[in-house]
């Protein structure tokens, strides 16, 4: 069984341009990122998609630093650069991941890939109701739901955030195409904020690292957070998918 992880990475960005090759102790936010992804033990391999705007080639030589390979695709259109990404692979699953998320965990990867694949669903994640904390988002799902999405998809957000074609049509949300599962926290921690997309996401991502190291597992930065009020308050008038949102609002 084939299991390719694609995270999205691109150079642009409206709100905090050029923010994963930002650094905090020396290595840039995509470095520390695709670091915390490898260490994951059930992804068969894992890739960038990123796009042919400027300043790719540095998210390109990051990647070559890492071990990592990279696509270079549309910029808007993240859907059909994220099938493109994964086509020549012909993997049976892909796990879904952003950028911007330096401190993903690898042991809610694999736990993802392990409950979308014990529950022999289409789709799976931690997002669907959120229980995690934003910069931890994990979705796995066929490639087949993944190619079935490229060529169905018609709504600008659908393009440009690659799975809320599948997750809306599946049974979880009401829908018939797809089948979804629900990874959850006993927990809800979904209030906390850790991934960059603004200034204060970096500013309060690099009082976590400096604090707490690269290489802990995410309770651990959670706690570091309720434990440290005045850090976990740095970006917290911000709200999980803002963007998404936004997109929505322009269909």
């Amino acid at each position: 069984m084939k299991i390719l992880a694609v995270t999205q990475a691109r150079y642009g960005s409206s709100r905090l341009p050029g923010k994963i090759l930002k650094t905090i102790g020396g290595k840039t936010l995509l470095e520390i990122h695709l670091e915390r992804i490898l260490k994951a033990k059930n992804i068969t391999e894992l890739k960038i998609a990123t796009t042919t705007e400027d300043g790719a080639e540095k998210i390109i030589a990051v990647g070559e630093k890492s071990g990592v390979r990279s696509y270079q695709g549309a910029v808007d259109d993240v859907l059909k650069r994220f099938y493109e990404t994964a086509l020549s692979e012909n993997p049976d699953y892909v796990v879904r991941l952003t950028s911007d998320c330096p401190l993903i965990d690898p042991n809610i990867i694999d736990q993802v890939i392990d409950e979308c694949i014990k529950n022999d669903v289409d789709y799976c994640s931690n997002t669907l109701t959120p229980t995690f904390p934003d910069g931890l988002d994990v979705e796995v799902f066929r490639f087949s739901a993944l190619e079935k999405a490229c060529n169905e998809a018609l709504l600008k957000s659908d393009r440009e955030h690659v799975t809320p074609y599948i997750w809306r049509n599946s049974n979880l949300k009401g829908g018939d195409i797809f089948t979804s599962f629900n990874v959850s926290f006993a927990t809800d921690y979904s209030d906390l904020r850790m991934t960059v997309d603004m200034d204060e996401d970096f500013r309060l991502m690099g009082q976590i690292i400096e604090n707490m190291g690269l290489d802990k597992p995410w309770i651990e930065y959670v706690e570091f957070l309720n434990q440290h009020s005045d850090i976990r308050m740095i970006n917290s008038e911000f709200h999980r998918n803002e963007g998404y949102q936004k997109s929505i609002n322009n269909d």
